[in-house]
């Protein structure tokens, strides 16, 4: 005779398995979130202390940063002549030149270090004019005096030992951003035709995918709330600078400031992290605005976000590179 212990445990077992029978299958993983990218950018690309503290930032924290230099700054008082502004004649420049022949010999074995560190080198033109007026053929001799200073600026400048594989590096530049983010139809026409595949000029309303028009893809420095009533400022550090100071020194408030710009970036890069997770993209120069408020809030940032394992922070060119997601342009523009 069956032992009654047998009989509960069979009864039981039977019992289980019509249960399992009954219930809802097994739900499947939601997919993984993606990474949070981060794009940090500099333009002017100028001042020589300035590329040596982007680069100790970036070996600290992981990232890989997009450098928009200004071609003027390969360019001495004496070799200034090398470069004729479209509208505005030969040797002019909003912004200056190198202060001599060793400044643009330190300028560009920084940018040699740089490119070998995995960083993106891009074009901010050369002489920082305005040029949302400019014609096609005004910016296709101003893309194309970039790109040749670029590519021969050890020649221009009698600097001796031009490293193996320079002019390769020149010509494979493919960003853009213009100055003073100042746009239009004829840079637009230019761009493709000169060799571009990705513009930085833009403002979006907030961090926003980047969209694709007739091979150039373009990407939006977004509007991102700031200060005690959350008003929003593109977030590049002039800008902040012009908020805060009204373009003015102030260096007695420069911890206030740079309290207010970390707190910005961090609740701007929080609100993706936690939920869409669309690319924030900072702007940033070689310049010390406010006694250095916006790169300390920089590395503020940075030191916290870059090396967290689900963020990217990563080029422009890195971003593409990688197959990361845009959106359709709309049409216009």
């Amino acid at each position: 005779m069956p032992s009654p212990f047998r009989v509960l445990a069979y009864s039981s077992l039977i019992t289980a398995t019509a249960t399992a029978a009954l219930a809802d299958p097994p739900r499947s993983r939601a997919p993984a979130a993606p990474k949070q990218v981060v794009i940090i950018s500099f333009d002017n690309a100028r001042d020589i202390a300035q590329w040596k503290r982007s680069r100790a930032l970036a070996q600290r924290t992981g990232a890989h940063f997009s450098y928009f230099l200004s071609c003027v700054f390969l360019l001495s008082k004496e070799t200034r002549k090398d470069y004729v502004a479209p509208p505005k004649g030969t040797g002019k420049s909003n912004i200056g030149f190198a202060a001599s022949k060793e400044e643009v010999a330190e300028r560009l074995e920084q940018i040699n270090l740089a490119v070998a560190e995995g960083h993106d080198l891009g074009s901010h033109a050369c002489g920082h004019f305005d040029g949302k007026d400019w014609s096609k053929s005004d910016w296709l001799a101003e893309l194309a005096a970039a790109r040749r200073i670029l590519e021969n600026a050890y020649t221009i400048n009698g600097i001796d030992a031009e490293p193996a594989g320079w002019r390769d590096l020149a010509k494979a530049v493919s960003g853009f951003r213009a100055p003073y983010l100042s746009t239009g139809k004829g840079l637009y026409l230019a761009l493709p035709q000169a060799g571009f595949t990705y513009d930085a000029s833009g403002v979006s309303q907030g961090p926003a995918l980047p969209t694709t028009s007739g091979g150039v893809t373009r990407f939006s420095l977004p509007l991102i709330p700031e200060g005690p009533k959350r008003r929003p400022v593109i977030a590049m550090d002039y800008n902040l600078f012009v908020r805060h100071s009204g373009g003015f020194e102030r260096p007695s408030q420069a911890k206030e400031f740079e309290d207010r710009t970390y707190e910005a970036f961090r609740a701007a890069f929080d609100k993706q992290y936690k939920g869409k997770r669309i690319p924030l993209e900072l702007g940033f120069h070689f310049t010390l605005m406010n006694d250095g408020t916006y790169w300390n809030a920089l590395e503020r940032f940075a030191g916290e976000v870059c090396v967290k394992a689900d963020v990217e922070c990563i080029s422009y060119r890195d971003y593409l590179a990688r197959g990361k997601p845009t959106k359709p342009a709309t049409v216009g523009g």
